[in-house]
């Protein structure tokens, strides 16, 4: 009895349930373009590493097998050791005193930064065509 009359009185008609079951359903709309298109996409990515804005270096991060360490030194002493492993890059060891490029980690999305502020020190993954080929999404 209380049922019937709740339906009776309340401002919600049969189709409201429907409707926003499938607002719910879209909402997840994003999320699956987006991983259909990452998925299609082939992940020919570089990294580059830049000084005070000049481009210094670029890795390739195409070869899963390739491994080895960069050491950019600047006229004044400080060092980064820049280690590429695979498809990723990270600074390993640096001399600045915050040591936040080190902690950064690993990166290999498009898109995706280290900084190393004391040494104006910037390593960016990108597409090898200028491009956003490998955006990540969260």
């Amino acid at each position: 009895m209380k049922l019937k009359y709740f339906v009776k009185n309340s401002l919600l008609r049969p189709w409201d349930g429907i409707i926003v079951l499938l607002l719910i359903l879209l909402s997840f709309a994003p999320i699956v373009v987006f991983s259909i298109n990452r998925v299609n996409e082939a992940p020919t990515q570089q990294a580059v590493l830049s000084v005070d804005g000049k481009e210094i270096k670029s890795f390739d991060l195409n070869d899963e097998k390739q491994s080895y360490t960069y050491r950019y030194t600047d006229p004044d002493g400080d060092y980064n050791l820049i280690e590429i492993k695979g498809t990723k890059i990270r600074i390993k060891e640096a001399n600045c005193g915050d040591q936040i490029c080190v902690r950064r980690g690993w990166i290999d999305q498009s898109g995706e930064t280290i900084v190393c502020l004391p040494h104006k020190l910037l390593i960016e993954v990108k597409a090898s065509d200028g491009g956003e080929t490998g955006s990540v999404i969260y």
